[in-house]
């Protein structure tokens, strides 16, 4: 059913080929509007370059017409032109009319007829054969120098893929240890190339080899030491139970040391396992290139290609174990010794400043926001029609807030567990330093580093008078042992300051000793302990600030030290060491035979690329004859 197109497919095939000549051939006694194959040709051959027009059955013409026009090319104008044939017919064919005769017989048509005397001798059989003779030799001609370039071009193809499946020149057994060597030699090359970033099959679609490898430095590694919150596993009260438990029985007077390099030295910990991690990531990418250093040439032998990538991956797996532990001793020597001298470190000074200020700016902001809530109720008051007095409660509201200063300054002192005051009984008094605008007025006590420790926790005895004995009679006949007889530092510093102090109050209501009391037992059993006091907020933030500083000087110091090693240890050892490991461990006789078995796919395409360059080479042959 489907004659006509498959006709159609077949014909236009072979005709839409460029280096085709096209034979339309018509008959003369149909109107020549409607041939189908000046129709085909138009349409692969537009300009009419390569077709030639045959127009046959001239003698079956009515009478009195005549194809005159067509063969001179007025009609359907073709660059090759029209061509009027006279073929045998039917009763010829039958009564088997020799070709001579039919050749001679078409001759005589052309040369009797009135209408085509005159171009008898561009009609005709033989002329059409001498026609297409020289028609298709000229077009050979003309494209044989293209023709030529594209066999040179598929020769040199060829060539290249014969090669890199590899010939038999050193099938032989004398040449097999130098094939042998000679991979081995190509192989470690590529490897090498391939991580100095020197090899001509470098992808342009992702990071491979040594670039890979810095990646895996600046970024991957650098981005997850960046992540690593030196304090995110020490809590307020990790850090104060720390600085209780380095202090012994004694009470303090500055931030000890020993808390400092009992909390840093785990948090420089925490910079092991990116480190190992960073290690881990560089012998992968290592693997992963040892396997892509194969060729089309090695892939003949697959034997000898797994046993190259296996040896190569023994090497670095050698290595992988000591530049962990090298890594593993960087951290440690970091921990080993914790060098509070560096150049870079913060140091107490700096870091109390530090804190002191964002503390200062804290109260600052809250004694503004205090501010702005008493404008905000006196507004209210004038809004509600109170004219300025102040109602009962106004006025209570106003002294719980006067006097909400004093309890908190107590609160801290009887909930201090480092420095009790016992009394006789074995409950613990508070003690209600008196605050005078004499005693907060003078700032300096809150700037420095050492007027903090020295003034204002040891407030008590250094406001104490010249003359006055360093114990003090209690309410109830007991008397308050002083925490130090020695005289302090503080106390020392302000020998020669002779103002006069204010007195000292040590009124205590009998609730609120009951209070302490009962606040300073269950301290010891509960895990969470007593609020933190004043000094202790700043110890644990000091504490937490040198620890940041500290941990942060180390990681920058691992940042450069971790690749460093990694590449010596690693990836320059095997660099220098990849070549003689593949020779002793490979080159040996006796492995010749197995490492050489080639594979059956690989000969299969190897012989059929000889074959193609061998027709190849005999169709060179025949165009240079030709030309």
């Amino acid at each position: 059913t489907d004659i006509e197109k498959q006709t159609r497919t077949l014909i236009s095939e072979y005709i839409a080929k460029p280096n085709s000549i096209i034979l339309a051939v018509s008959p003369a006694n149909v109107d020549i509007v409607n041939s189908e194959a000046l129709k085909l040709a138009r349409y692969v051959d537009p300009a009419g370059k390569r077709t030639i027009g045959v127009l046959t059955k001239l003698d079956l013409m009515d009478h009195g017409t005549n194809a005159l026009d067509i063969l001179s090319g007025r009609v359907y104008p073709l660059k090759l032109g029209f061509i009027g044939a006279v073929n045998r017919s039917q009763q010829d064919i039958q009564i088997n009319k020799p070709m001579a005769e039919s050749l001679a017989a078409e001759r005589d048509f052309f040369r009797m007829h009135p209408a085509y005397r005159n171009i008898a001798q561009r009609c005709g059989t033989q002329f059409l054969a001498k026609t297409l003779n020289r028609t298709l030799m000229g077009h050979i001609r003309e494209r044989l120098p293209d023709i030529k370039a594209r066999l040179n071009t598929l020769m040199g193809q060829t060539q290249q893929e014969l090669a890199s499946y590899g010939t038999d020149t050193f099938i032989g057994k004398e040449h097999r240890g130098s094939l042998i060597l000679q991979l081995m030699t190509r192989f470690a090359t590529s490897f090498i190339s391939s991580i100095d970033g020197t090899s001509s099959e470098i992808s342009t679609k992702e990071l491979c080899g040594g670039a890979r490898i810095y990646y895996i430095f600046d970024s991957v590694f650098g981005n997850s030491l960046e992540t690593v919150d030196p304090t995110h596993n020490l809590s307020v009260l990790d850090i104060r139970t720390a600085i209780r438990n380095s202090t012994g029985p004694r009470p303090s007077l500055f931030v000890p040391e020993l808390a400092f390099d009992l909390l840093v030295k785990p948090q420089i910990k925490l910079l092991e396992a990116p480190s190992q991690r960073c290690v881990e990531l560089v012998y992968e990418e290592l693997i992963k290139i040892c396997h892509t250093c194969g060729s089309n040439e090695l892939s003949r032998y697959p034997r000898l290609q797994g046993k190259l990538i296996e040896v190569v991956s023994d090497l670095l797996r050698e290595r992988l174990g000591p530049s962990s532990s090298y890594v593993e001793s960087l951290i440690s020597i970091q921990r080993a010794y914790i060098n509070t001298n560096h150049p870079n470190f913060l140091g107490a000074a700096a870091a109390m400043s530090s804190v002191m200020q964002d503390k200062h700016e804290r109260e600052k902001k809250a004694a503004a926001a205090d501010e702005k809530r008493k404008r905000e109720q006196k507004r209210r008051k004038e809004l509600n029609g109170v004219n300025g007095t102040e109602t009962p409660e106004d006025d209570d509201e106003e002294h719980q807030q006067n006097t909400l200063p004093v309890r908190q300054a107590q609160k801290p002192k009887e909930s201090r567990s480092m420095s009790p005051a016992i009394g006789r009984d074995g409950h613990r008094l508070g003690h209600a330093p008196s605050v005078s605008n004499g005693a907060t007025g003078g700032g300096s006590g809150r700037d420095s580093f050492l007027n903090y420790f020295f003034g204002k926790e040891s407030g008590t005895t250094g406001n104490a008078l010249p003359g006055q004995s360093p114990t003090s009679t209690l309410p109830g006949g007991q008397r308050h042992v002083s925490q130090n007889i020695e005289p302090s530092i503080a106390a020392s510093f302000r020998r020669g300051d002779t103002r006069p102090a204010p007195p000292v109050s040590i009124q205590e209501p009998e609730e609120e000793t009951a209070v302490g009391a009962e606040e300073g037992t269950p301290g010891l059993d509960d895990p969470s302990g007593p609020a933190l006091t004043e000094r202790e907020a700043l110890e644990t933030e000091l504490i937490r600030r040198l620890i940041s500083n500290y941990f942060n000087i180390v990681r920058e110091t691992i940042a450069d030290q971790v690749p460093k090693a990694v590449m010596h240890l690693l990836v320059n050892h095997s660099k220098d060491v990849v070549q003689n490991r593949l020779v002793s461990e490979l080159y040996r006789e006796n492995l010749f035979e197995e490492l050489l078995y080639e594979d059956d796919a690989v000969r299969q395409e190897r012989e059929k690329c000889e074959k193609l360059l061998n027709t190849y080479r005999e169709a060179a042959k025949i165009i240079g004859e030709v030309l």
